[in-house]
């Protein structure tokens, strides 16, 4: 949208008045000059879209400017700003406000990684942008510094911890020793997980900030269908002692590299080396590494979720979104030239941590040592600890091979007369 004049002021419409809402309103209020002159128009709240009336709330929300009439919100705004839970009713009126040129904000991955195709069409159509750094890994900036700051080199590999609340829950069963279910009910307790973490806990979260990433990253697009995922409920505290004997920490990992057939997506468990960078990642923090070319290895890290540094990402998507809409500059639009492939699961290369229960007799490492060549994997490490009378624990990590090998190494592991049980797989990433 060009102007002849730069605007007086600037309507923002806010949809949505939770958590983070209330503090994109409080920072609104308190700096408003401040942000008047980094933006360089005066940006008005015109609106806030709710639910429901009748919700007690914090006195910083002008109640004058309450409303559930979220289309009327979206129609009378220069700048949408969207914080609702959920696909819908959000992608329709995100939908809506792109169609008619009007540039939005959103911290919603879940639209973004589902809807976001059709979503950057309409915004290139209609001229108008899609800002939406507050959707991954909260205040840390990993949107901008890819799409920006990496826009002349070239991303070879993704690896990120983008759940908190996953990464809180590994934590505190590395530091206690506690099984899964009990630092889980602690977690909740504390605000970190909701009543059904099924969102956190399985992988799913993660995954579409993963689609949002993969899809920045190498210009192509990725969206949550195209992202295989595995949780962490399935983690054991014997899972945890075993990677920590081997000097590993386990992390639930976003991964996103190329590769010579296109690009693989995925999110799991994995193990991670105590010498690489996101190994020191504790609590409900976020932490990306993204390897480039020219750039080598970098880390963003920093809050993932909470009012406060969500907010942050959203007023600083606010005021790019200001500036060039006072220039009359282009909004950023969708890079998708690449268009590489996303490949098969089974063809991506990982390594395979297998802890097995077999029978502590003359013979089990040959047979073992034979599945393995079978399927062309070598053994990079080998532990056996005894355990009951006439058992014992092996913990084994391959070398590199793709997964299609490893699974069926595995699965043919488990045939063998004196494996009695395959107790864990869990990938090794990082190296």
């Amino acid at each position: 949208m060009n102007h002849s004049e730069p605007p007086a002021r600037l309507r923002v419409g806010l949809l949505g008045c939770g958590t983070v809402g209330t503090e994109v309103v409080r920072l609104l209020l308190t700096h408003r000059a401040e942000l008047t002159q980094r933006a360089g128009v005066e940006l008005e709240l015109s609106g806030i879209a709710v639910r429901s009336l009748d919700v007690e709330r914090d006195p910083v929300i002008p109640t004058e400017l309450l409303t559930t009439d979220a289309a009327g919100v979206v129609d009378g705004s220069d700048v949408v700003v969207e914080l609702l839970a959920g696909i819908d009713p959000a992608r329709e009126l995100l939908a809506r406000a792109l169609a008619a040129g009007t540039t939005v904000v959103s911290a919603n991955k879940a639209v973004l990684a589902t809807d976001g195709p059709e979503l950057y069409e309409s915004a290139e159509a209609n001229g108008a942008g899609v800002f939406f750094e507050a959707a991954v890994a909260g205040a840390v900036p990993v949107v901008r510094g890819i799409r920006e700051s990496l826009a002349g080199d070239r991303v070879t590999r993704v690896l990120g911890i983008l759940n908190g609340t996953t990464n809180f829950i590994l934590d505190e069963m590395t530091r206690e020793g506690s099984d899964f279910s009990a630092v889980l009910a602690r977690a909740q307790a504390l605000g970190y997980a909701e009543a059904d973490p099924s969102a956190d806990v399985e992988g799913h979260d993660a995954a579409a900030k993963a689609a949002i990433l993969a899809s920045l990253a190498f210009h192509s697009r990725v969206t949550l269908r195209d992202v295989p995922t595995a949780g962490i409920s399935d983690i054991t505290a014997a899972d945890i002692a075993a990677a920590t004997e081997m000097g590993f920490v386990i992390k639930l990992l976003a991964i996103a590299e190329t590769g010579p057939d296109g690009l693989a997506v995925r999110v799991h468990p994995a193990l991670v080396p105590l010498d690489h960078p996101l190994a020191g990642v504790h609590g409900a923090y976020n932490a990306v590494v993204v390897d480039a070319e020219a750039a080598g290895t970098l880390m963003f890290y920093g809050a993932g979720a909470g009012g406060q540094p969500t907010a942050s990402a959203v007023l600083g998507d606010l005021v790019s979104a200001a500036r060039l809409h006072v220039s009359g500059a282009r909004p950023p639009v969708e890079s998708r030239y690449a268009a590489l492939p996303v490949v098969d699961p089974a063809s991506v290369h990982t390594r395979y941590l297998i802890r097995l229960e077999v029978a502590d007799r003359a013979g089990v490492l040959a047979e073992i040592a034979r599945v393995f060549a079978a399927h062309d994997v070598s053994l990079e490490t080998l532990r056996q600890v005894a355990t009951d009378e006439g058992a014992a624990s092996l913990v084994l990590v391959s070398h590199g091979q793709t997964e299609a090998a490893l699974s069926a190494v595995v699965a043919e592991l488990g045939e063998l007369e004196p494996v009695h049980r395959v107790l864990s797989i869990l990938r090794v990433e990082g190296h």
